[in-house]
């Protein structure tokens, strides 16, 4: 039996269900956006989406990035999948000063994971800003590079927030002149219990700057948290619709996380397939996962975007 292994991804079918709890009179409806070109981004990054192969906005984008380029808060309640990174990376890029090396985006994300995804998206929708800089920040890097990076100037930093807690704390981080913080995933900083790192960094950031805040759900602490910073934001609601295939018969076991793995392996005794797909919620767990199976037999092998291709390839 081969098993590979993903990390987790959400993708979704169908019409999506707009719903916009606040819209500003005077921007376009999204439903009424047929084209990037609508969105009024700036030149290189309309180049850059058109180089990408981007038609026609997804309905985050085409609800976010108008308020958004004007400068207003945006509250965006979207699961992962939608498109959201592109729904605020494409008008904040739009209004950066690359003359200023002094970071003016701060993005914060709940794992290291996604805040190297979001970086490279700010690096792919960047590449025709000339001199254009973003960085990753997050625990497990070396302390050396990332003070070596801080001093170059970055425009745009992606981190988590225990590490940019740390280096505001060291003074190696300045956010004086930070136009915008996105908060990515609010739900999950909460439920990883970052919560007071995210509130302590909004202490050394600016009075007047914007704020977007990015959530599948919205429980009490983060709808107090959008109270506290965010100004009359736009209010966006996002609901998709999953489509399953009439082919895919789709089951699910309720197991408690300590024996997630053992339920795991008993079924890939009893079960008969000619190979299985294991989706994981990290990277990292693809590889662990994976030899965690090779100790017991199985012939099974990780697959993520850290990999080399070559390495990819043997697995599949």
């Amino acid at each position: 039996m081969q098993v590979a292994f993903l990390p987790h991804c959400v993708s979704f079918g169908g019409d999506a269900c707009k719903q916009y709890d606040s819209f500003i009179p005077g921007y376009p409806m999204s439903d009424a956006i047929q084209g990037f070109s609508e969105l009024e981004l700036a030149a290189p990054l309309a180049k850059a989406v058109s180089e990408l192969g981007y038609e026609s906005p997804l309905p985050i984008q085409a609800a976010c990035i108008p308020p958004l380029l004007a400068g207003r808060d945006v509250v965006g309640l979207a699961q992962t999948g939608t498109g959201k990174t592109a729904a605020f990376a494409l008008p904040l890029l739009s209004n950066i000063d690359v003359k200023n090396k002094k970071p003016q985006v701060l993005v914060l994300t709940p794992t290291r994971e996604l805040a190297n995804q979001v970086a490279e998206a700010f690096q792919s929708y960047g590449r025709h800003l000339s001199g254009f800089h973003v960085l990753p920040i997050y625990g497990g890097q070396r302390y050396s590079f990332q003070f070596s990076q801080l001093q170059r100037g970055p425009h745009v930093i992606v981190g988590t927030p225990g590490r940019i807690q740390d280096h505001l704390n060291r003074r190696t981080l300045d956010l004086s002149e930070i136009k915008t913080i996105v908060l990515d995933e609010a739900d999950e900083m909460l439920r990883m219990g970052f919560i007071d790192e995210v509130e302590a960094i909004m202490s050394h950031a600016p009075d007047e700057r914007q704020m977007a805040l990015f959530s599948a759900t919205m429980p009490p602490q983060i709808q107090r948290i959008a109270r506290r910073y965010l100004q009359n934001p736009v209010e966006i609601r996002i609901e998709a619709k999953t489509i399953t295939a009439d082919k895919i018969e789709q089951t699910y076991m309720v197991v408690p996380n300590a024996m997630k793995f053992e339920a795991l392996a008993r079924l890939l005794e009893t079960e008969s397939y000619d190979g299985i797909l294991i989706f994981t919620r990290t990277r990292l767990a693809t590889t662990e996962l994976a030899a965690k199976l090779a100790a017991r037999g199985f012939d099974a092998g990780p697959l993520n975007g850290e990999m080399t291709q070559v390495a990819r390839e043997r697995t599949i």
